[in-house]
C-alpha cells in the first residue's frame, strides 16, 4: 500500500469536496430565492385578484433581493463552516468529546480498557509513529471505532465497549489497525473539513426547525394574531424543506467521498496485521450481532463517516456512507461462505487469559511490537515473558534484569515517568552534575531521582529501540497542563545543551517531542504544500541528503550521488562544516512544506544514501523515522520496505 499516493488522492478527493460544496451551496440560494420570490409572487396574485403566468413571475424577480439574499446564505453557511472547523482542527480529542468518549484510563483495572491500550501501542508502534490517546465510548453496545484528528500528531483513536467486550483480540486489532490506516493515508483532514461543510449545508434546515417551533408557540399563545404566526410557519417550513433538500445532497456528498476510503484501510488493516482473518472476523462478528455498528450519541450523524461501520440504518444505499458489509468481507476473504459469526450481546469472556495482558507478559508484547517496526528477533523477548529468564530476555531488548521491561513501559504510561525516561535518553555521564542540575532547577517534584536511576539504566538500551521508547512516551506527556509542558521542553533543552553540543539524536528526540506535543498545548501553524517539486528546494535537499551522507561510514560522494539519482536532479555534495544541525534542521522545516508525493522522494533518496553501505544502521533508521515524522508522512514498515528493498 503507497500510504503516500493515498495522501495525494486524499489531497484531490479534498479538491472535489470544495467542488461539490460550492454547488450545494449555489443550489440551496437559489431554491431560497425561488421560494422567496414564489412568496412575492402569490402575494400579488392574491391581493389582485387575478392568476399570473409563471412568466410573470420571473419578470417579478427582484434582482437586488435575489443578491442580496444569496450573500446573506453564502455568509450563514461560511461562517458555521469556519466555526466548525476551527473546533474540529483543535485536535481529535475535541471530536472524541464531542462523540461521548473519554480518555481511557493508564492505570485502569478494566482488562478491555487495558487490552485497547495495549493493542493501540502495538499497532502505532508497527506503524513507526507515536501512539495516539485511546477514547472509549462507554455508553454504546455497537461494534464501531473511530479516528479523529487533522495531522497524525494530533489524532486520537476511539473504540465502543461493544468492540471491546464482544472482539477477541486478533478481530479489535484488525478494527484499531483499519483506523490507523485513515491516519496514514491522510484521510483525517478530509473527513473534518468533510463534517465543518455538511454541518455549514445543513445548517439553514435547523434555522428553519428554529423558526417552525417559535411560530407554532408564538400562535398557541397568541391565538387572535395568527397573521405573524402563519408568516412565521411558511418561513420556516420553507427553510427547514431547503435546509432538508440541503441534506440529502450532505448526504450524497459524504456517500460519495467516504465508500472508497474504507475498502482502502480495510486493506490496509490487513497489512499492519499480516492477518485477514482479524479484520475479516470482526466484520462477520458485526454482521452477526444484534446492535452491529448502531451508535446512539448525539452528534453522530453529523461525523458519521468518521466511524469503523455504519453508525445508522440507510434505506436507501445512496446515502450510506460505509459499502455494504458482505462486500467488505469478500474484498478480504474472498473464500467466505456467507455465514457471519453469531455473538450474545452478554458474552464477555472470549479469551481466557484476558486479565494476563494486563501485566509482564503485555509489557513483553509490547516492547516486541517496538521489536517489529525495529526489525529485530522478538521472539526471545516473548520466551522470556513467559520464563521470567534473564539472559533470554537481556539479547534482544536491553542489557538489564527482565523486571526493568516492565517498569519501564509502566514509567511510560504515566507523565513523571515519561519525562524521566526521555530525559534518561540523553543522559551523559561526562555531564551528569551538569544536567542534574537542570533537574534541580526545574523543581519538578520526584523527578531528579527518577532521571538519576533510568539514566544509568538506560545507557545500554539498544540503539533500534530508543525510537520505540520515545514514542511510547509521548502519549502520557499530552495530560500536563499547559504550564508542566512548558517548563520541560526548557527542560529538555537545557538537558540536551549541558554538553555544549546537538548530536543527530538530540535533534530527533526534540524535534518529535515537539512536532507531536507542541500542537497540544499551543497554537501551531502546520506546514502547508507549497513545492510541487523538489527541485523548487535544491539546497535544502542538498543539506538533507549531505548531512545523512557524512553520517555513515562509506563513501561519502558515492552515497550522495546515487541519493541525487533517485531525486533526478544534479546535486552538489555541501561542505560538512554546511551540515551542521542548525543547517540540517532549517532544510528539514522547509522541505515539510513540500507536496505528499515529493516527500516519498525524499525519504526514498535518503534511504537510498542509507543503506549504500550494505545496511541501514540504527541512527540511520532513526534519523529517517524522526524526519519522516517531522515532514508529516509518517512510514510504515510496508513503505520501509519498499525503499529499502
Amino acid at each position: 500500500m503507497d500510504f503516500f499516493r493515498e495522501q495525494e488522492i486524499a489531497r484531490r478527493n479534498s479538491r472535489l469536496l470544495t467542488l461539490l460544496f460550492i454547488i450545494a451551496v449555489l443550489v440551496l440560494i437559489l431554491l431560497t430565492n425561488v421560494v422567496i420570490a414564489g412568496a412575492f409572487f402569490f402575494q400579488d396574485s392574491t391581493s389582485a385578484g387575478t392568476t399570473q403566468s409563471l412568466g410573470g413571475l420571473l419578470q417579478g424577480i427582484d434582482w437586488q433581493v435575489f443578491w442580496t439574499v444569496g450573500g446573506g446564505i453564502a455568509l450563514v453557511i461560511i461562517t458555521v463552516v469556519l466555526f466548525n472547523w476551527l473546533r474540529f482542527s483543535q485536535g481529535g480529542k475535541t471530536v472524541a468529546e464531542a462523540l461521548g468518549g473519554r480518555a481511557a484510563v493508564t492505570a485502569t483495572n478494566d482488562p478491555f480498557e487495558r487490552r485497547a491500550q495495549n493493542i493501540v501501542q502495538e499497532i502505532a508502534l508497527a506503524a513507526n509513529m507515536p501512539v495516539p490517546p485511546l477514547y472509549i465510548l462507554d455508553d454504546e453496545r455497537g461494534v464501531n471505532a473511530f479516528a479523529a484528528g487533522v495531522r497524525p500528531a494530533d489524532a486520537v483513536i476511539g473504540v465502543t465497549r461493544g468492540a471491546m467486550v464482544q472482539l477477541t483480540r486478533d478481530e479489535l486489532q484488525g478494527v484499531i489497525a483499519h483506523e490507523f490506516s485513515h491516519i496514514l493515508n491522510g484521510d483525517m483532514r478530509l473527513s473534518i473539513r468533510l463534517a465543518a461543510m455538511l454541518r455549514g449545508i445543513t445548517f439553514i434546515g435547523d434555522i428553519g426547525s428554529a423558526l417552525l417551533r417559535g411560530a407554532a408557540f408564538s400562535g398557541h399563545r397568541h391565538r387572535g394574531k395568527s397573521d405573524n404566526a402563519a408568516a412565521g410557519l411558511a418561513i420556516g417550513l420553507s427553510l427547514f424543506v431547503i435546509g432538508l433538500i440541503g441534506g440529502l445532497m450532505a448526504g450524497l456528498i459524504k456517500s460519495a467521498i467516504s465508500k472508497q476510503k474504507e475498502y482502502l484501510a480495510d486493506a490496509s488493516a490487513v497489512q499492519f496485521t499480516r492477518n485477514p482473518d482479524g479484520i475479516g472476523d470482526a466484520l462477520k462478528v458485526i454482521g452477526g450481532y444484534t446492535p452491529g455498528t448502531l451508535v446512539d450519541t448525539a452528534r453522530v450523524e453529523e461525523l458519521s463517516h468518521l466511524f469503523f461501520g455504519q453508525v445508522k440504518h440507510r434505506l436507501w444505499s445512496l446515502f450510506a456512507t460505509h459499502p455494504p458489509l458482505a462486500k467488505r468481507i469478500q474484498r478480504v476473504d474472498p473464500a467466505w461462505d456467507g455465514q457471519f459469526i453469531k455473538r450474545s450481546t452478554h458474552h464477555r469472556h472470549l479469551e481466557p487469559n484476558l486479565a494476563e495482558e494486563m501485566g509482564l507478559n503485555q509489557a513483553a508484547r509490547a516492547m516486541a511490537a517496538a521489536g517489529i517496526a525495529a526489525g529485530i528477533d522478538y521472539e526471545p523477548l516473548l520466551r522470556a515473558s513467559a520464563n521470567h529468564s534473564a539472559t533470554t530476555w537481556g539479547e534482544p531488548l536491553i542489557t538489564r534484569p527482565p523486571e526493568l521491561g516492565a517498569t519501564v513501559i509502566d514509567d511510560a504510561n504515566e507523565p513523571l515517568g515519561a519525562m524521566s525516561l526521555l530525559l534518561a535518553l540523553l543522559w551523559h555521564p561526562q555531564q551528569d552534575s551538569k544536567q542534574m542540575q537542570c533537574v534541580c532547577e526545574a523543581n519538578i517534584r520526584g523527578l531528579e531521582g527518577m532521571v538519576a536511576q533510568r539514566g544509568r539504566e538506560l545507557s545500554g538500551l539498544a540503539p533500534e529501540l530508543r525510537l520505540p521508547l520515545i514514542e511510547l512516551c509521548l502519549p502520557a506527556l499530552k495530560t500536563l497542563s499547559v504550564e508542566q509542558y512548558t517548563a520541560f521542553k526548557g527542560l529538555l533543552l537545557s538537558f540536551i545543551r549541558a554538553d555544549e553540543q546537538i548530536d543527530l539524536f538530540e535533534w530527533c528526540l526534540f524535534q518529535l517531542v515537539r512536532h507531536y506535543l507542541d500542537p497540544e498545548f499551543m497554537q501551531v501553524k502546520p506546514a502547508k504544500p507549497l513545492y510541487k517539486n523538489l527541485s523548487i528546494v535544491p539546497a535544502e535537499l542538498s543539506i538533507a541528503l549531505g548531512t545523512l551522507a557524512y553520517l555513515g561510514q562509506h563513501d561519502t560522494e558515492d552515497a550522495f550521488r546515487k541519493g541525487s539519482q533517485v531525486i533526478g536532479l544534479a546535486l552538489a555534495l555541501p561542505p560538512s562544516e554546511q551540515c551542521d544541525i542548525q543547517a540540517f534542521s532549517r532544510a528539514i522545516d522547509r522541505l515539510a512544506n513540500c507536496y505528499p508525493l515529493p516527500k516519498v522522494t525524499l525519504l526514498k533518496a535518503m534511504a537510498e544514501i542509507a543503506r549504500h553501505d550494505g545496511e541501514i544502521c540504527p541512527r540511520e533508521l532513526t534519523l529517517l523515522k524522526a524526519i519522516a515524522a517531522v515532514i508529516d508522512c509518517p512510514l510504515p514498515n510496508s513503505a520501509l520496505a519498499d525503499i529499502t528493498a
